[in-house]
């Protein structure tokens, strides 16, 4: 599987997991809204019958008060003779009309006032009008209103026997009051609306890191799969050459391949291994097996070893104040190993100084590791101990930087915590890198 074959597999793999985790947000977000909106809606229909159901009631009670007003006018002994009670013509229009023949006409401007009245009680706070409605779409009001944008007509009472006229009470733009009886459910919608939204932006901050998690994964899992082909086949060549003979007669050249051969498994066995150890840690599975450790052996150790390596020159400083740490012996060879290695692998061609400097607090034994190497960006600073982060970052904004499975830093920091220690990185891009490790005297 080549290259082009690695990528494309691992990124349609995430596309199908995301773009199904976005349809399904998407269409949770969609129903809870279309319920809440429905739920919104059938409530108001029902409030606003309501408040046409009471209007009914409020322009009948003013009709009547208004009726009894004008009655006490009348001469005593006066009556007024009713007709049969049907669906369209009720009992009461009987009582207007007669009023009329008589003389007497239904006042406006005191049911308009009755009706007011009427309309503070129930909380009904719009302008409002009272109109004498006739068959010929005429209408006679004291109140005159431009259209609104919300209109409530009550049902026509009628006020003569063959329907030609009626009284109707009519609410312009009631949606306050409408909306001052749905208080509790608006309340109550808001803070369901708010708790919805909150976990959409939650699950989207998790699918967010989600993506990111798996963005690293598949940059990691791509460098190692093809970065580890380069050690791999020089491995298979050396064995090649060796095992077919033709070095026999050649040992300077047979010692080069068993040295090639052999370096680059302790390189994969290396990387294998810190693997391992940062699993182990991340589960809290490993235990330090601390102890006094003499500084100076090691160190001797790593730069005859690095010295010896590396492909450009490197000059080794070491002043060490404190011959001793407290800690594990292989673990921090490892961890001095990995820092070295950076300062190298992270250097100009020319070559490398770097200083390894040891000093004594009240808290700590203090390690520092100093090269004037390439340097790290502020922004680098802040990622570049999370697991992975030099394979996600690295070759996404310098394609010509050593390769790297961004293990390293975070097996340094790892191992530091595992020695309730710290880390600390203090840069300049294009300067100078030193990292200093903190180890609990």
């Amino acid at each position: 599987m080549d290259k082009k074959k690695i990528k494309e597999f691992f990124a349609d793999k995430k596309n199908r997991r995301f773009a199904g985790l976005s349809a399904l947000t998407f269409l949770g977000l969609i129903g809870a809204l279309a319920l809440q909106a429905v739920w919104l809606y059938n409530t108001y229909s029902l409030i606003k019958n309501n408040v046409f159901t009471e209007c009914n009631k409020i322009l009948e009670v003013s009709l009547n008060k208004e009726t009894s007003i004008i009655a006490k006018q009348l001469p005593e002994g006066t009556r007024i003779i009713g007709g049969a009670n049907t669906d369209t013509i009720p009992q009461a229009t009987y009582l207007y009309e007669g009023i009329s023949q008589l003389g007497y006409q239904l006042s406006l401007h005191r049911i308009d006032s009755i009706a007011g009245r009427l309309l503070a009680q129930k909380d009904i706070d719009c302008k409002y009008s009272i109109k004498i409605v006739n068959t010929k779409d005429t209408e006679t009001s004291i109140k005159i209103f431009p259209k609104a944008f919300i209109t409530i007509y009550s049902a026509i009472i009628p006020i003569k026997t063959d329907l030609s006229q009626g009284i109707q009470l009519v609410l312009y733009n009631p949606l306050a009051s409408i909306l001052n009886r749905m208080n509790i459910l608006l309340v109550s919608t808001l803070i369901i609306l708010s708790f919805i939204i909150s976990c959409i932006i939650y699950q989207i901050r998790i699918i967010a890191r989600m993506n990111k998690i798996f963005q690293i994964r598949e940059d990691f899992t791509y460098a190692m799969i093809h970065d580890m082909k380069t050690p791999l086949s020089s491995i298979f060549t050396a064995l090649y050459f060796l095992h077919s003979g033709r070095l026999d007669n050649k040992p300077e050249t047979k010692e080069k391949y068993y040295t090639i051969a052999e370096n680059e498994v302790d390189h994969l066995l290396t990387l294998t291994n810190r693997v391992l150890t940062l699993s182990k840690l991340e589960s809290h599975k490993l235990e330090m097996n601390r102890e006094d450790v003499q500084l100076e052996p090691i160190v001797e150790n790593l730069t005859v070893k690095f010295t010896a390596k590396a492909q450009k020159p490197v000059r080794f400083t070491v002043d060490l104040k404190a011959p001793m740490v407290y800690a594990d012996k292989e673990y921090l060879e490892e961890v001095l190993s990995n820092l070295m290695d950076n300062a190298i692998k992270y250097s100009k061609p020319e070559g490398v100084d770097i200083r390894i400097r040891s000093e004594l607090n009240e808290k700590y034994t203090v390690v520092k590791v100093h090269d004037n190497g390439l340097g790290i960006s502020e922004a680098d600073q802040r990622t570049i101990f999370n697991k992975y982060e030099r394979a996600a970052a690295g070759r996404k904004k310098n394609k010509n930087r050593p390769s790297g499975f961004g293990l390293g830093l975070n097996f340094v920091q790892q191992v530091m915590h595992a020695h309730e220690g710290k880390v600390f990185v203090t840069s300049i891009e294009g300067e100078f890198t030193e990292f200093a490790l903190l180890f609990p005297r």
